[in-house]
């Protein structure tokens, strides 16, 4: 952990928000802001430190960066790095005719352009869980719903944060279009090629990667004040476990989302909750979650192999986390700079119809699809709700009538009706015991296809984004012929961008191809799971439970 020294400076900047816990003495504070550090030895990763308000109290020691000779080091990289081509000596292009990124400046010259620059499992390294305070614990402070709550079955796909996707689209489209293949010598290359009759596809590893979420346990930091829950994370790559809180998994989300949610759909991980966080169930339930997310990721050729996912499988140590979690949150290459790193291999540019054509038949078929499964989900939602609530109830009240009655029968005084008043008995049990079988079955089956179906509803509310890139591409091309009669574009650079806006269509084919090719696996698994546990429920009533009233009733017939 690093440590604060007095020699060096006073004065510091804050790196994130902090927000104090009434009681502990604490001290809120808000990125950018500057603070004086009054105690440097309080220990147990704290300083105390007064704001510009003067109020005095304490903060997380690495939620700041020291100043130097009482100058503040930015560490904000906020340079464009796509200004290096706004000032083409050709006159080629410039910003006069697409709109300028948000939060981005101009004016960089080439160079600078480019340069911007606890307890826990004692088997596995402990991680960023333990003691790397760089996050704030209230990122989980969220409320969620937990199960299959109407919510999930009802309007709306994907939970945008903080509108990073939509951020990324609001790159200007022209210079990714027109100078990605200067780009290109940077950055590592993924490839699309023809697949076969279906279309182009992703260049899939020999090996398939996959991971364990698994072993939840609870930890403290900051001497008790904060509890968190880390799992343990095992890759299939190296069988190692390295240990991550739920909010590392939230940052690997925004970082993929940042990288590749023009490109590739990145779904939202399970639900954030304030209450019950430590309750067993929860902790289950978001496991399991955290499973089929990261199971997800794993199976995607481009998102698997990518630095910032395999340096959240397998760091070596807290160094070596810290050092790759600064690199990939300066990754230049995001939004829609990620098709700079796609390479169609012995593919023919496509004609721009086709290309429009391809990606509205796409859309069509998503928006058809996401309708399906929200149908599905509400169904499920409202068959579970019967199972564990009044179909039980009517199941139980069927076998209190049958008992009522033998009791009424058994109190005839007649020797000769024994049998049936038992028969009689046993039935009003076996009613009993499928009240509770149906209670509990949901649990066994339905469970795992409304999961199936909950991912595929956050995946596919991701596609509208995704197609908006490609839909906004098609358009800047359209536009080329004017742009070259008003001398904005030459022709080369028309040429550039249709062969560019072919590459985007070529990788939206690719992740079509992948998202049809999970989609058939995901659903014939799922499916098949279900109806298999739905025979054993009948069978179940028919073989067990339902065998001895029926004995019994059978024997009735013989007297």
């Amino acid at each position: 952990m690093r440590k604060v020294t007095t020699r060096l400076a006073t004065s510091a900047q804050v790196l994130y928000d902090f927000t104090a816990e009434p009681g502990n003495n604490e001290l809120s504070v808000r990125e950018g802001e500057t603070i004086t550090i009054t105690n440097q030895n309080v220990g147990g990763g704290w300083i105390e430190a007064k704001n510009s308000r003067g109020e005095v109290g304490l903060v997380p020691e690495d939620y700041i960066e020291v100043c130097s000779d009482l100058k503040c080091v930015s560490t904000s990289n906020g340079n464009d790095p796509w200004a290096v081509f706004d000032s083409n000596a050709s006159g080629g292009f410039s910003n006069n005719w697409a709109a300028q990124p948000e939060g981005t400046e101009t004016g960089e010259t080439s160079s600078s352009a480019w340069h911007s620059g606890g307890h826990g499992h004692p088997q596995a390294y402990q991680g960023p869980g333990a003691e790397d305070d760089e996050w704030d614990e209230e990122w989980d402070d969220v409320k969620s719903s937990g199960g299959y709550a109407e919510s999930e079955a009802g309007e709306g796909g994907a939970i945008h944060r903080g509108g990073a996707h939509g951020s990324s689209m609001k790159i200007a489209l022209n210079k990714v279009l027109i100078a990605i293949s200067f780009y290109m010598m940077r950055v590592r290359i993924y490839t699309v090629f023809q697949g076969g009759e279906a279309g182009p596809v992703w260049a899939y590893p020999d090996y398939q990667l996959d991971c364990v979420v698994a072993d939840p346990k609870k930890g403290t930091k900051m001497y008790g004040l904060k509890s968190y829950i880390e799992y343990q994370v095992t890759p299939t790559t190296t069988n190692k476990p390295v240990n991550h809180r739920y909010k590392h998994f939230d940052w690997l989300y925004e970082r993929l989302l940042d990288k590749y949610g023009s490109a590739i759909p990145i779904p939202c991980l399970p639900d954030k909750q304030v209450t019950g966080r430590f309750e067993e169930e929860f902790i289950k339930m978001r496991m399991e979650r955290l499973q089929g997310w990261m199971s997800r990721m794993c199976r995607h050729p481009v998102v698997s192999s990518s630095e910032v996912f395999q340096l959240f499988l397998s760091y070596k140590d807290e160094k070596d986390w810290k050092m790759g979690k600064r690199k990939a949150e300066k990754d230049e290459t995001v939004g829609v700079m990620i098709f700079s790193t796609i390479e169609p291999e012995g593919l023919p540019d496509l004609d721009l119809i086709e290309v429009e054509q391809k990606c509205e038949q796409f859309n069509r078929f998503t928006r058809a699809m996401d309708d399906g499964v929200k149908d599905l989900l509400t169904v499920g939602n409202e068959h579970w709700k019967r199972c564990t609530g009044p179909l039980p109830k009517e199941y139980q009240r069927i076998g209190k009538a049958f008992q009522n009655l033998s009791s009424v029968f058994n109190s005839s005084g007649y020797e000769g009706e024994a049998t049936l008043t038992d028969a009689l008995t046993a039935a009003g049990k076996t009613y009993e015991d499928i009240a509770q079988m149906v209670a509990e079955q949901p649990k066994k089956d339905l469970h795992f296809l409304m999961e199936t179906n909950n991912e595929y509803k956050g995946l596919l509310g991701c596609f509208p984004d995704t197609i908006g890139v490609h839909k906004a591409a098609i358009e800047k091309v359209k536009e080329a012929d004017k742009l070259v009669a008003t001398g904005k574009i030459t022709t080369s650079e028309k040429i550039t961008m249709s062969k560019r806006a072919s590459t985007m269509s070529y990788a939206l084919q690719a992740e079509m191809i992948h998202f049809h090719t999970n989609r058939i696996y995901d659903y014939n698994r799922v499916m098949q799971q279900y109806l298999e546990q739905q025979v054993k429920f009948y069978e179940m009533v028919k073989c067990g439970n339902n065998s001895k009233s029926s004995r019994a009733f059978h024997n009735v017939g013989r007297c």
